[in-house]
Protein backbone atom coordinates (compact mmCIF):
# COMPACT_ATOMS: atom_id res chain seq x y z
CA UNK A 1 0.00 0.00 0.00
CA UNK A 2 1.36 3.40 -0.99
CA UNK A 3 1.90 6.28 1.45
CA UNK A 4 -1.02 8.01 -0.26
CA UNK A 5 -4.15 9.92 0.77
CA UNK A 6 -6.96 10.41 -1.74
CA UNK A 7 -9.45 13.30 -1.58
CA UNK A 8 -12.77 12.88 -3.41
CA UNK A 9 -15.64 15.37 -3.70
CA UNK A 10 -19.15 13.92 -3.79
CA UNK A 11 -22.78 14.89 -4.14
CA UNK A 12 -25.26 12.10 -4.85
CA UNK A 13 -22.62 9.76 -6.27
CA UNK A 14 -24.05 6.41 -5.15
CA UNK A 15 -23.65 5.05 -8.71
CA UNK A 16 -19.92 5.72 -8.75
CA UNK A 17 -18.40 5.97 -5.29
CA UNK A 18 -18.26 2.24 -4.55
CA UNK A 19 -16.50 1.51 -7.84
CA UNK A 20 -14.07 4.38 -7.26
CA UNK A 21 -13.17 3.26 -3.73
CA UNK A 22 -12.80 -0.39 -4.72
CA UNK A 23 -10.09 0.58 -7.21
CA UNK A 24 -8.27 2.57 -4.52
CA UNK A 25 -8.38 -0.13 -1.84
CA UNK A 26 -5.03 -1.79 -2.78
CA UNK A 27 -3.03 1.46 -2.86
CA UNK A 28 -4.48 4.24 -0.68
CA UNK A 29 -3.58 4.43 3.01
CA UNK A 30 -6.20 7.16 3.58
CA UNK A 31 -9.35 8.13 1.67
CA UNK A 32 -11.31 11.28 2.49
CA UNK A 33 -14.71 11.93 0.93
CA UNK A 34 -15.78 15.58 1.06
CA UNK A 35 -19.54 15.39 0.68
CA UNK A 36 -21.86 18.34 0.02
CA UNK A 37 -24.84 16.85 1.86
CA UNK A 38 -25.86 14.04 -0.50
CA UNK A 39 -29.45 12.86 -0.28
CA UNK A 40 -28.76 9.36 -1.62
CA UNK A 41 -26.58 6.50 -0.26
CA UNK A 42 -23.23 8.11 -1.11
CA UNK A 43 -22.12 8.61 2.51
CA UNK A 44 -23.33 5.17 3.59
CA UNK A 45 -21.41 3.45 0.79
CA UNK A 46 -18.26 5.51 1.37
CA UNK A 47 -18.17 4.85 5.10
CA UNK A 48 -18.83 1.14 4.59
CA UNK A 49 -15.81 1.05 2.28
CA UNK A 50 -13.61 2.60 4.98
CA UNK A 51 -13.47 6.20 3.78
CA UNK A 52 -13.55 9.12 6.20
CA UNK A 53 -16.47 11.40 5.27
CA UNK A 54 -16.43 15.15 5.95
CA UNK A 55 -19.36 17.41 5.04
CA UNK A 56 -19.23 20.97 3.76
CA UNK A 57 -21.69 23.13 1.86
CA UNK A 58 -20.73 23.43 -1.82
CA UNK A 59 -19.83 26.79 -3.40
CA UNK A 60 -17.71 25.68 -6.34
CA UNK A 61 -15.33 22.83 -7.01
CA UNK A 62 -12.13 24.76 -6.28
CA UNK A 63 -13.25 26.08 -2.91
CA UNK A 64 -14.75 22.74 -1.89
CA UNK A 65 -11.58 20.85 -2.76
CA UNK A 66 -9.32 23.37 -1.02
CA UNK A 67 -11.59 23.10 2.03
CA UNK A 68 -10.95 19.36 1.94
CA UNK A 69 -7.18 19.86 1.79
CA UNK A 70 -7.34 22.32 4.67
CA UNK A 71 -9.66 20.29 6.92
CA UNK A 72 -9.06 16.59 6.25
CA UNK A 73 -6.50 15.12 8.71
CA UNK A 74 -4.03 14.16 5.98
CA UNK A 75 -1.01 12.27 7.33
CA UNK A 76 0.28 10.54 4.18
CA UNK A 77 3.30 11.84 2.31
CA UNK A 78 1.43 11.99 -1.00
CA UNK A 79 -2.06 13.30 -1.83
CA UNK A 80 -4.23 12.49 -4.85
CA UNK A 81 -7.18 14.39 -6.31
CA UNK A 82 -9.85 12.09 -7.71
CA UNK A 83 -13.46 12.48 -8.83
CA UNK A 84 -16.09 9.95 -7.79
CA UNK A 85 -16.72 8.93 -11.42
CA UNK A 86 -13.02 8.36 -12.13
CA UNK A 87 -11.28 4.99 -11.92
CA UNK A 88 -7.67 4.08 -11.19
CA UNK A 89 -6.95 1.06 -13.40
CA UNK A 90 -4.79 -1.86 -12.20
CA UNK A 91 -1.67 -0.90 -14.17
CA UNK A 92 -1.68 2.62 -12.72
CA UNK A 93 -2.35 1.24 -9.23
CA UNK A 94 0.74 -0.96 -9.59
CA UNK A 95 2.77 1.96 -10.94
CA UNK A 96 1.77 4.15 -7.99
CA UNK A 97 2.55 1.46 -5.42
CA UNK A 98 5.91 0.65 -6.96
CA UNK A 99 6.88 4.10 -8.24
CA UNK A 100 6.12 6.50 -5.39
CA UNK A 101 8.86 5.20 -3.05
CA UNK A 102 11.42 5.31 -5.88
CA UNK A 103 10.99 8.97 -6.85
CA UNK A 104 13.93 11.31 -6.34
CA UNK A 105 13.70 13.94 -3.61
CA UNK A 106 13.14 16.83 -6.04
CA UNK A 107 9.97 15.24 -7.49
CA UNK A 108 6.95 16.73 -5.73
CA UNK A 109 4.16 16.03 -8.22
CA UNK A 110 2.88 13.42 -10.66
CA UNK A 111 0.90 13.90 -13.85
CA UNK A 112 -1.62 11.25 -14.88
CA UNK A 113 -2.98 10.59 -18.38
CA UNK A 114 -6.76 10.61 -18.21
CA UNK A 115 -8.94 8.85 -20.76
CA UNK A 116 -12.62 9.75 -21.20
CA UNK A 117 -15.31 7.08 -21.56
CA UNK A 118 -18.57 8.37 -23.08
CA UNK A 119 -21.58 6.16 -23.85
CA UNK A 120 -19.27 3.21 -23.04
CA UNK A 121 -16.74 4.22 -25.70
CA UNK A 122 -13.20 5.47 -25.10
CA UNK A 123 -12.98 8.86 -26.81
CA UNK A 124 -9.47 8.61 -28.22
CA UNK A 125 -9.50 11.46 -30.74
CA UNK A 126 -10.36 15.12 -31.02
CA UNK A 127 -7.53 16.01 -28.64
CA UNK A 128 -9.21 14.16 -25.78
CA UNK A 129 -6.47 11.64 -25.09
CA UNK A 130 -4.30 11.88 -23.27
CA UNK A 131 -5.44 14.69 -20.99
CA UNK A 132 -2.35 15.15 -18.84
CA UNK A 133 -3.30 16.43 -15.38
CA UNK A 134 -1.44 17.00 -12.13
CA UNK A 135 -3.30 14.68 -9.78
CA UNK A 136 -0.72 13.57 -7.18
CA UNK A 137 1.55 15.83 -5.12
CA UNK A 138 3.51 15.83 -1.89
CA UNK A 139 1.39 16.70 1.12
CA UNK A 140 1.47 20.46 1.71
CA UNK A 141 3.00 21.32 -1.67
CA UNK A 142 -0.15 21.45 -3.81
CA UNK A 143 -3.11 23.79 -3.98
CA UNK A 144 -6.05 24.16 -6.35
CA UNK A 145 -6.58 27.34 -8.39
CA UNK A 146 -9.34 29.58 -7.05
CA UNK A 147 -11.50 29.74 -10.17
CA UNK A 148 -15.16 29.08 -10.91
CA UNK A 149 -14.24 26.60 -13.69
CA UNK A 150 -11.21 25.03 -15.34
CA UNK A 151 -9.41 24.79 -12.01
CA UNK A 152 -6.09 22.93 -11.91
CA UNK A 153 -3.73 21.77 -9.20
CA UNK A 154 -0.62 23.91 -8.75
CA UNK A 155 2.71 22.78 -7.30
CA UNK A 156 4.27 25.19 -4.80
CA UNK A 157 7.79 23.95 -5.59
CA UNK A 158 9.70 21.06 -7.09
CA UNK A 159 9.09 19.26 -10.36
CA UNK A 160 6.60 16.70 -11.63
CA UNK A 161 6.92 13.46 -13.57
CA UNK A 162 4.33 11.53 -15.57
CA UNK A 163 2.96 8.07 -14.83
CA UNK A 164 1.68 6.11 -17.81
CA UNK A 165 -0.92 3.80 -16.27
CA UNK A 166 -4.64 3.84 -16.98
CA UNK A 167 -6.85 6.49 -15.40
CA UNK A 168 -10.42 6.84 -16.70
CA UNK A 169 -13.30 9.28 -16.37
CA UNK A 170 -16.34 7.02 -16.82
CA UNK A 171 -19.62 8.58 -15.75
CA UNK A 172 -22.54 6.13 -15.83
CA UNK A 173 -25.33 8.73 -15.95
CA UNK A 174 -27.38 9.56 -19.05
CA UNK A 175 -27.34 12.47 -21.49
CA UNK A 176 -29.87 14.42 -19.45
CA UNK A 177 -27.41 14.40 -16.55
CA UNK A 178 -24.55 15.31 -18.92
CA UNK A 179 -26.36 18.32 -20.38
CA UNK A 180 -27.65 19.49 -16.98
CA UNK A 181 -24.13 19.30 -15.58
CA UNK A 182 -22.62 21.21 -18.49
CA UNK A 183 -25.36 23.82 -18.26
CA UNK A 184 -24.20 24.50 -14.70
CA UNK A 185 -20.57 24.45 -15.79
CA UNK A 186 -21.35 27.01 -18.50
CA UNK A 187 -22.72 29.46 -15.94
CA UNK A 188 -19.59 29.16 -13.83
CA UNK A 189 -17.26 29.51 -16.82
CA UNK A 190 -19.20 32.57 -18.02
CA UNK A 191 -18.63 34.07 -14.57
CA UNK A 192 -14.87 33.51 -14.91
CA UNK A 193 -14.96 35.32 -18.26
CA UNK A 194 -16.77 38.35 -16.81
CA UNK A 195 -14.60 38.45 -13.70
CA UNK A 196 -11.57 38.64 -16.00
CA UNK A 197 -12.87 41.00 -18.70
CA UNK A 198 -14.57 43.41 -16.27
CA UNK A 199 -11.63 43.16 -13.83
CA UNK A 200 -13.92 42.33 -10.93
CA UNK A 201 -11.26 40.38 -9.12
CA UNK A 202 -7.75 39.03 -9.42
CA UNK A 203 -7.74 35.98 -11.70
CA UNK A 204 -5.81 33.00 -10.33
CA UNK A 205 -3.08 32.23 -12.87
CA UNK A 206 -1.18 29.76 -10.72
CA UNK A 207 -1.22 27.12 -13.47
CA UNK A 208 0.55 29.24 -16.08
CA UNK A 209 3.08 30.53 -13.56
CA UNK A 210 4.01 27.15 -12.08
CA UNK A 211 3.72 24.91 -15.17
CA UNK A 212 4.11 27.17 -18.24
CA UNK A 213 5.05 24.37 -20.63
CA UNK A 214 2.39 21.78 -19.77
CA UNK A 215 -0.56 20.69 -21.87
CA UNK A 216 -3.07 22.35 -19.54
CA UNK A 217 -1.25 25.69 -19.44
CA UNK A 218 -0.88 25.74 -23.25
CA UNK A 219 -4.62 25.16 -23.64
CA UNK A 220 -5.34 27.91 -21.10
CA UNK A 221 -3.10 30.31 -23.03
CA UNK A 222 -4.85 29.59 -26.35
CA UNK A 223 -8.25 30.09 -24.72
CA UNK A 224 -7.27 33.39 -23.07
CA UNK A 225 -5.24 34.91 -25.90
CA UNK A 226 -7.14 33.72 -28.96
CA UNK A 227 -10.43 31.93 -28.37
CA UNK A 228 -11.99 34.42 -25.93
CA UNK A 229 -11.20 37.31 -28.32
CA UNK A 230 -12.99 35.86 -31.34
CA UNK A 231 -16.34 37.29 -32.50
CA UNK A 232 -19.45 35.78 -30.90
CA UNK A 233 -20.22 32.21 -32.07
CA UNK A 234 -17.04 32.02 -34.17
CA UNK A 235 -15.00 30.27 -31.50
CA UNK A 236 -17.34 27.32 -30.85
CA UNK A 237 -17.70 26.56 -34.56
CA UNK A 238 -13.95 26.73 -35.27
CA UNK A 239 -13.17 24.72 -32.14
CA UNK A 240 -15.61 21.96 -33.09
CA UNK A 241 -14.29 21.75 -36.66
CA UNK A 242 -10.72 21.62 -35.39
CA UNK A 243 -11.54 18.83 -32.93
CA UNK A 244 -13.83 16.82 -35.15
CA UNK A 245 -12.02 17.13 -38.49
CA UNK A 246 -8.38 18.16 -37.94
CA UNK A 247 -7.87 16.14 -34.72
CA UNK A 248 -9.87 13.17 -36.03
CA UNK A 249 -12.86 13.26 -33.70
CA UNK A 250 -14.91 11.61 -36.47
CA UNK A 251 -12.93 8.42 -35.80
CA UNK A 252 -14.72 8.02 -32.44
CA UNK A 253 -17.90 6.77 -34.15
CA UNK A 254 -21.47 7.68 -33.23
CA UNK A 255 -20.72 8.21 -29.48
CA UNK A 256 -17.85 10.45 -30.55
CA UNK A 257 -20.10 12.52 -32.79
CA UNK A 258 -22.53 13.06 -29.91
CA UNK A 259 -19.73 13.86 -27.49
CA UNK A 260 -17.80 16.24 -29.73
CA UNK A 261 -20.96 18.12 -30.77
CA UNK A 262 -22.18 18.49 -27.18
CA UNK A 263 -18.86 19.13 -25.43
CA UNK A 264 -16.93 20.70 -28.30
CA UNK A 265 -19.63 22.92 -29.84
CA UNK A 266 -22.86 23.15 -27.80
CA UNK A 267 -21.10 23.67 -24.47
CA UNK A 268 -18.67 26.26 -25.84
CA UNK A 269 -21.57 28.11 -27.55
CA UNK A 270 -23.57 28.02 -24.31
CA UNK A 271 -20.65 29.54 -22.37
CA UNK A 272 -20.36 32.36 -24.90
CA UNK A 273 -24.12 32.96 -24.92
CA UNK A 274 -24.29 33.10 -21.12
CA UNK A 275 -21.30 35.42 -20.96
CA UNK A 276 -23.02 37.74 -23.47
CA UNK A 277 -26.31 37.61 -21.54
CA UNK A 278 -24.59 38.45 -18.26
CA UNK A 279 -22.53 41.21 -19.83
CA UNK A 280 -25.65 42.87 -21.21
CA UNK A 281 -27.40 42.52 -17.84
CA UNK A 282 -24.69 44.53 -16.03
CA UNK A 283 -23.90 46.93 -18.88
CA UNK A 284 -25.52 49.89 -17.10
CA UNK A 285 -23.63 49.37 -13.84
CA UNK A 286 -20.35 51.18 -13.19
CA UNK A 287 -19.63 50.18 -9.61
CA UNK A 288 -17.82 46.82 -9.26
CA UNK A 289 -19.66 46.01 -6.04
CA UNK A 290 -22.99 46.53 -7.80
CA UNK A 291 -21.86 44.36 -10.72
CA UNK A 292 -20.81 41.56 -8.37
CA UNK A 293 -24.12 41.78 -6.53
CA UNK A 294 -26.12 41.61 -9.77
CA UNK A 295 -24.10 38.69 -11.13
CA UNK A 296 -24.60 36.89 -7.83
CA UNK A 297 -28.34 37.46 -8.05
CA UNK A 298 -28.58 36.31 -11.66
CA UNK A 299 -26.46 33.17 -11.32
CA UNK A 300 -27.05 32.15 -7.71
CA UNK A 301 -23.28 32.12 -7.13
CA UNK A 302 -21.94 34.52 -4.52
CA UNK A 303 -19.01 36.52 -5.84
CA UNK A 304 -18.04 38.12 -2.51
Amino acid sequence: MADLAVVILTHNEERHIGRCLAALRPIAKEVFVIDSFSSDRTVEIAEAAGAVVLRNRFSNYARQFQWGLDNAPLTSRWVMRLDADEIIEPDLAAEIEDGLPRLSADVTGIYLKRKHIFMDRWIRHGGRYPLVLLRIWQNGLGRIEDRWMDEHMVLERGRAVTFAGGFADHNLNDLTFFTDKHNRYATREALDILISTLRLDEVDTGLTKSDPGTQASRKRAVKDRIYNRLPFATGPLLYFLYRYVVQGGFLDGRPGLIYHVLQGFWYRFLVDAKALELRLAVAGLDDKAAIRAELSRLTGHRLD
